[in-house]
């Protein structure tokens, strides 16, 4: 109950334009609740954070939030759009550097404000939008232990989905759930299949 009532919260907010900032705050201290809950050591938890902490300060050094990133066992995910060439590479370098991920799926891009491409592409808060309201349909289909699996958009509105699953009817609920959702393309999946 607590869960869908934040996620319908954030769901709203997402509308904002400062809604990037305003989600990263409002999920942190979810995303580590969380992740003390999942079944898997301590040890694994902290190397997951400390690489979210020198990816979120790449972020803040490109002075941008055109990015969002999910982990799990430090595998990294990172979609985003960024209009300032400068910055998406400096940034792509900058994560690219960080010690102790051990894959990147790179699914950030850059596509300058003025080209064509861009027009009809929804904004990074419907983005986000995207992405919460898949959570939401993931925490309905599971039960509510969805604590395994990280989820993030992009403005093609493809789903990604990392993580681990149970069993491979564990995996194919969740990829059921995140598919039937108004402005999904298509979902990448990134989960592993392991007790």
């Amino acid at each position: 109950m607590y869960r869908s009532a934040f996620v319908l919260l954030v769901t709203a907010l997402v509308s904002s334009p400062a809604s990037a900032q305003l989600l990263d705050v409002l999920t942190a201290p979810k995303t580590l609740i969380e992740r003390a809950a999942e079944a898997r050591s301590m040890g694994d938890i902290a190397s997951d954070n400390a690489i979210v902490v020198k990816v979120n300060a790449a972020m803040a050094r490109q002075g941008t939030i055109a990015a969002a990133t999910e982990i799990y066992e430090q595998r990294l995910l990172v979609t985003g759009l960024f209009d300032d060439k400068a910055k998406f590479e400096a940034f792509q370098r900058d994560v690219k550097a960080v010690e102790g991920v051990k894959k990147l799926y790179w699914h950030a891009l850059y596509l300058p404000e003025t080209d064509p491409k861009r027009k009809g592409m929804p904004s990074w808060s419907d983005t986000l939008a995207l992405t919460t309201k898949a959570q939401v349909r993931l925490t309905k289909a599971i039960g509510g232990r969805y604590v395994n699996f990280r989820i993030a958009a992009d403005s093609h509105g493809t789903l990604y989905v990392i993580g681990r699953a149970y069993t491979k009817d564990e995996a194919n609920s969740v990829i059921a759930a995140l598919k039937d959702g108004d402005g999904v393309k298509k979902v990448v999946n990134y989960m592993d299949v392991r007790p």
